[in-house]
């Protein structure tokens, strides 16, 4: 959804130094609604949340038009690859997997891994601890290839769904012993609302780089580095303009940027 402007200032310069700059004028994120406080839907079916307003706030500020399509987590980079959409814009993390796939922008936000349980469950992110147990955890998220590698093979049930709202759900229900997810999630989205009354974090953060990744980014096709580049400035710009801030603390108490 770009256009290609050819700048030339005489024909010489353009037959030998040919300055070519992409003129965006539409951004289609990719997102995923169903994580809150990061992307959710309202009451009236509008797309809102961090993610979504600071998507909103980057194409304001490269004047481009953004358009927004709905697509499950677990399918977003092979839709970032057939082009259903321009870059992902859903708290993905940036990790060394991802990145043999895809690109990223700059971090957007940086939020650590936590579990939840019921409170005084004395349950621990470890596979001795939720030995026989449940827990749940979003579909294609690194919180899921957590769990896989180092649970499920040692006898913890994993249970994954396609969005952190069931788990939460779930969990209300006794239908789970556990949630993994990030902490920011788990607290604006469930822990402090009626809902989660009676759970609590169970466990520290945890700390796992090449699972957990760096924090999360916009993704971008391989070899997209305008739109990269692009992103790139309009995150700098928006973080020194205080947007990205004025944004941040509408939806959290805590710095999430990781700056």
């Amino acid at each position: 959804m770009y256009r290609l402007v050819v700048c030339t200032a005489v024909a010489f310069a353009a037959a030998s130094f040919p300055a070519i700059a992409r003129d965006i004028t539409e951004i289609r994120f990719g997102t995923d609604p169903g994580n809150a406080p990061f992307e959710f839907k309202t009451k009236d079916g509008k797309l809102a949340g961090f993610d979504i307003e600071l998507g909103d706030a980057i194409c304001a500020h490269l004047k481009a038009k953004c358009t927004w399509v709905e697509n499950d987590f677990d399918g977003m980079i092979p839709a970032l690859k057939a082009k259903k959409f321009d870059a992902i814009n859903a708290s993905m993390s940036i990790t060394e997997k991802r990145l043999k796939e895809i690109d990223f922008s700059n971090r957007v936000t940086l939020s650590p891994p936590r579990m939840i349980a019921k409170a005084g469950a004395n349950l621990l992110p470890t596979a001795e601890s939720l030995k026989g147990k449940r827990i749940g955890v979003q579909q294609g998220t690194t919180h899921e290839t957590f769990a896989k590698e180092k649970l499920a093979r040692n006898g913890v049930d994993v249970v994954s769904y396609a969005k952190n709202d069931q788990i939460y759900a779930d969990l209300q229900a006794g239908r789970l012993d556990a949630g993994l997810m990030d902490a920011v999630e788990a607290t604006e989205g469930f822990l402090k609302k009626p809902a989660g009354k009676g759970f609590a974090y169970a466990g520290p953060v945890l700390k796992d780089e090449k699972i957990f990744g760096t924090g999360t980014g916009f993704g971008v096709r391989k070899g997209d580095a305008e739109l990269k580049e692009a992103l790139n400035k309009a995150l700098a710009d928006l973080k020194a303009n205080g947007t990205y801030k004025k944004i941040m603390t509408k939806y959290f108490d805590t710095d999430v940027s990781g700056d």
